[in-house]
């Protein structure tokens, strides 16, 4: 798979990379250990090197699993995991805290669950309002210094963070969430932030959770325990709505020989050389589809009329619930 760099401080990564989160936690029934390791693997075998995953995934299971399955290739990936939350030792969620005490002791959990020596990209998962983002990046600054972490980012930071961040401490990379149905850095100026200042730029959900596959319809059952389940885009009378989305996308789709997942990623891929999807799956065949999106090529031609065929289409519902998009940085 072809290559792409975060930053200006030389990080590459496969074009694709693979985001790790719904292994083991957050979309419903999750993989057991073994099997989340076997996925990992024929990722690496397919030829990506970028993983992500966070500490408040489960927590620590996430980060444990990605170490377990990612030791014997140390050398050849990248791994990027995230700090931010005040995590109780019962593993509850009480806010944010990215106070530098708490990083430091963060990342050193982080080392050993990840099995690493240095993490290659450490982000900071929501930016905390009661900490100045220039503390969090010295604190950053520090840990690169003593050579735990190798490269910074952030998540769903606004731009003028990214700029104050920035401004202390050179940032690789800032992950928001990015597809044809979530637009709001083109608006906001992150993008353009981001190709000012050469910082890359990682998407997450880059298949609105899975709904530009076309594998969810309206009448399609979403467990509890799967956070779609209380999205705003995923009520029942929302997804009937964005089917049409979906339908524009096949269409599309089908003059290129592409599914609707590889024409949504291939036309993120298209969008800039510095933006990296992280797409993720518990499923084989889903992998294999999702890494064949960096083999389509859009013409610009093709990039107009996907514009034009979704900008008559509204997405009905937030991107988020209220209570996730309140640790929004704005």
């Amino acid at each position: 798979m072809k290559t792409r760099t975060l930053g200006t401080g030389g990080l590459e990564v496969s074009a694709l990379g693979f985001g790790c989160m719904g292994l083991n936690t957050t979309y419903g029934q999750p993989l057991d250990h073994a099997d989340g390791v076997r996925m990992i693997h024929a990722a690496v075998e397919r030829g990506v090197t970028f993983f992500d995953t966070a500490e408040v995934y489960g927590p620590y299971i996430n980060e444990k699993l990605v170490g377990d399955a990612l030791a014997p290739f140390r050398d050849d990936v990248v791994i990027a995991t995230k700090f931010g939350f005040d995590l109780k030792p019962d593993g509850t969620r009480a806010g944010l805290d990215s106070r530098p005490a708490t990083i430091r002791n963060a990342v050193d959990g982080m080392l050993a669950r990840l099995k690493v020596d240095t993490i290659d990209l450490l982000y900071q998962h929501r930016v905390d309002p009661n900490v100045p983002i220039e503390d969090v990046a010295c604190a950053v600054g520090e840990l690169i210094g003593q050579g735990k972490v190798k490269h910074w980012g952030l998540s769903e930071a606004s731009t003028p963070t990214i700029r104050r961040a920035h401004a202390v401490q050179p940032v690789a990379a800032v992950q928001s969430e990015y597809s044809l149905w979530t637009r709001d850095v083109e608006r906001n100026g992150i993008l353009s932030a981001c190709e000012e200042l050469k910082i890359g730029f990682v998407p997450w959900s880059p298949l609105g959770a899975g709904f530009l596959t076309g594998a969810i319809t309206a009448d399609t059952e979403i467990d509890a325990s799967d956070f779609r389940s209380n999205g705003p885009r995923f009520t029942p009378e929302a997804r009937a709505a964005n089917m049409a989305l979906v339908d524009a996308l096949k269409q599309i789709a089908a003059g290129k020989d592409a599914t609707p997942a590889q024409l949504a990623l291939a036309w993120l891929l298209a969008q800039k050389p510095w933006i990296v999807p992280i797409p993720g799956t518990t499923k084989l065949h889903r992998l294999e589809e999702n890494l064949g999106a960096a083999e389509v090529v859009l013409s610009q031609a093709d990039l107009r009329e996907i514009e034009a065929a979704l900008s008559r289409i509204p997405v009905q519902g937030p991107r988020l619930h209220a209570a996730a998009l309140g640790m929004v940085d704005s």
